[in-house]
């Protein structure tokens, strides 16, 4: 019986020999030498950002590293027209956006804020669409939607010779407020907002270096983006003009204006108020078109007043001083 038994993992190859790995179990055993450092491994996230070229932006480096933000977040927002998650949806139906579509993803989570919008969308007979949360991914770029997702329709922009005669056949002196590169879609909305509320006859944009009617700014506008003709040029300084030849005055918004704000020559008839970019203000082609360079009165520990606010106070003097 002894003489007959085997150690464990040998093989017999003829009587009373046996045989060993050769030495391959223990080869295959040793070890490979120390882990190669990440920025080192091809594969690896951290080895693609070490070949980002400089200037790449961290939204390119974030899709690099596998569509994921540096927060874990995926990577993906929602076009221009597009309102996403459950209270931007709820709160832009509050404030009276324009509704193409609601959309609201198969299995969503039922909960008080959905509810309200669903009962909303009942109350105004909106179009509602049930769609799989993969499609609703797709259509919202990969955007953190919660399920629910609000379609805007495109925005119909008035022709700013149609506002022009529109303006000159109204009751009341004409009153439009010309945007000179307003970047910013929140400031363009405000801007919009005190437009309609100190009774301008519409807002003209132009059509490149500047923010349009996206999603933000509709909900800056707090709806009011619904009641006042939006205009967009291709050329604004050729627009300008073209009211200036109509008979208005133009006057630029600037903090080296020579005229305050509460004595604009030919306040009374139509005018024309061009506010400046947030950064830059003015553009030089664009001042030398205005009538007047006009400014607002604040202390020296200030150095300018946002556009939008600009702007508000510009048209509420006007509106005060007609």
């Amino acid at each position: 019986m002894a003489g007959n038994s085997q150690r464990r993992g040998a093989t017999t190859k003829g009587k009373g020999k046996t045989a060993g790995s050769g030495g391959r179990v223990r080869k295959g055993l040793e070890g490979r030498g120390p882990t190669p450092k990440a920025e080192d491994r091809t594969y690896h996230k951290a080895y693609k950002a070490k070949q980002v070229k400089p200037g790449t932006t961290k939204e390119q480096l974030a899709r690099r590293q596998g569509g994921r933000t540096t927060s874990g977040k995926p990577i993906g927002k929602a076009g221009a027209e597009w309102v996403v998650g459950r209270n931007p949806v709820y709160e832009a139906l509050q404030a009276g956006m324009p509704v193409k579509s609601l959309y609201v993803a198969e299995g969503a989570e039922r909960d008080s804020r959905l509810a309200d919008v669903l009962k909303l969308a009942a109350e105004n007979s909106l179009p509602l669409l049930q769609v799989t949360r993969n499609e609703l991914d797709r259509l919202t770029g990969g955007a953190v939607h919660q399920g629910l997702a609000m379609h805007l329709p495109h925005y119909e922009y008035a022709h700013p010779d149609d506002l022009l005669a529109d303006s000159l056949d109204g009751e009341t002196a004409p009153l439009v407020v010309f945007c000179d590169g307003i970047t910013d879609p929140h400031n363009l909305g405000a801007i919009i907002r005190s437009a309609a509320a100190f009774g301008a006859n519409g807002v003209v944009i132009p059509e490149r270096r500047s923010a349009s009617m996206t999603a933000v700014a509709w909900k800056s506008s707090a709806g009011a983006a619904a009641r006042i003709p939006v205009a967009m040029c291709t050329n604004l300084n050729r627009a300008i003009d073209d009211y200036s030849k109509a008979g208005f005055t133009v006057v630029g918004l600037a903090g080296e204006g020579d005229v305050e704000i509460g004595g604009i020559p030919g306040v009374d008839g139509p005018l024309v108020v061009v506010v400046g970019s947030e950064g830059d203000g003015l553009a030089r082609l664009t001042r030398e078109k205005c009538d007047h360079l006009v400014s607002i009165p604040i202390t020296s520990a200030v150095e300018s007043l946002n556009a939008s606010v600009a702007t508000s106070i510009a048209l509420y003097e006007i509106s005060r001083c007609r």
